[in-house]
């Protein structure tokens, strides 16, 4: 297990000083597959995800996807590092990605290298995927079509390595509220800005009546408000977005049905694709998490557990708040954490 972590370390800084922003993972994907063929793997590569499957895979057995992603956003302004540039404090690796999500990568990478060296009552898979950041649909979503029926997976993300049971979805909405034109000197045409407002403030303070236990009520917010030409006409229409964090009770069609009977504006989801996702507290990786230590919760943050139609839990290295930030890390300590519980939680277990 030693030499993987160093062979975990390496391979990171490798990451780090190649830009993968979303879309644009080509160069880390070279890398990595290049990477994992010394290492005598077999690589699967649709775009830029890459995949590679445990050497004894059973049909018989149930399959366990490891997943983490290998995009990135683009660096913040106040870096006060070169973010492509791995940089070493003691415990800290600073570099853009080092946190979210490289740190889970190389340590999932590690823990299938590990696993897959003796005989496991399940089949394993490791999957590297792209356009995470962006919730792209040549991403996890994309490889999922070639890859075997999964019955679990692992989501590697910065969660001080504690299982996320529950995420929250996300639903976009686009709503116009119409009015009728007229001039602003005299009392004719309708506002439409004074219609946007009482649904723009139902929308700030409407209570779902179904609260969930980890991830809370669905959250509705309103982000971005168009109205107007210029001062002396009255606006014909107010358009304005609403991001939609979900729970577990409502399906994204199911809520925007809900809505539609609530306000008057016209409202169109952008997609339906990001639902909530739960697994239950009972499931054999939770349990065996709980008798670790670990401390089951919800996550209010998306990843591309919202685009896997079967059971899965978020856990990984690092923490939530370093991500998109300037001078992101990782805690070397974490890594070589992250790599002994992976191996602790999968090693053996029965679905």
């Amino acid at each position: 297990m030693e030499q993987c972590y160093y062979d975990a370390i390496d391979m990171l800084k490798a990451m780090i000083a190649r830009p993968s922003f979303s879309k644009e993972e080509a160069d880390v994907a070279d890398y990595l597959s290049a990477a994992w063929e010394k290492a005598v793997y077999t690589v699967n590569r649709k775009g830029n995800n890459l995949w590679i499957v445990s050497p004894d895979f059973d049909e018989k057995k149930p399959t366990i996807l490891l997943n983490s992603h290998i995009d990135t956003v683009r660096p913040a302004s106040g870096w006060t590092k070169e973010p492509f540039t791995p940089e070493e404090d003691g415990d800290k690796l600073f570099g853009l990605g080092s946190n979210d999500a490289g740190a889970s990568v190389v340590s999932l990478y590690s823990a299938f290298t590990i696993l897959t060296k003796k005989q496991q009552p399940y089949n394993l898979i490791f999957l590297a995927s792209a356009e995470e950041e962006i919730s792209g649909k040549n991403g996890v979503e994309d490889a999922l079509k070639s890859l075997p029926r999964i019955d679990f997976a692992v989501v590697g993300e910065p969660t001080g390595l504690n299982p996320a049971i529950a995420e929250k979805g996300l639903m976009v909405l686009d709503c116009v509220a119409k009015g009728v034109a007229g001039h602003a000197a005299r009392n004719e045409g309708v506002n439409a800005i004074y219609k946007a407002i009482k649904d723009i403030e139902w929308f700030g303070s409407y209570q779902f009546p179904e609260k969930s236990e980890l991830l809370g009520p669905v959250k509705m917010s309103v982000t971005i408000i168009k109205a107007g030409s210029q001062h002396n006409v009255v606006p014909d229409a107010c358009e304005f977005t609403v991001d939609v964090r979900t729970n577990e009770f409502y399906n994204n069609e199911q809520l925007l049905e809900l809505i539609k009977e609530q306000v008057e504006c016209e409202v169109t989801a952008r997609s339906f694709r990001l639902n909530s996702s739960r697994t239950d507290i009972e499931h054999p990786f939770v349990r065996r998490a709980v008798m670790m230590g670990k401390e089951p919760f919800g996550s209010p943050t998306l990843s591309d557990q919202a685009l896997m139609p079967f059971p899965s839990v978020k856990i990984g290295p690092g923490q939530s708040s370093r991500s998109h930030t300037s001078d992101e890390y990782i805690c070397f300590s974490e890594i070589r954490e992250a790599i002994d519980t992976y191996v602790r939680l999968l090693d053996g277990l029965q679905l």
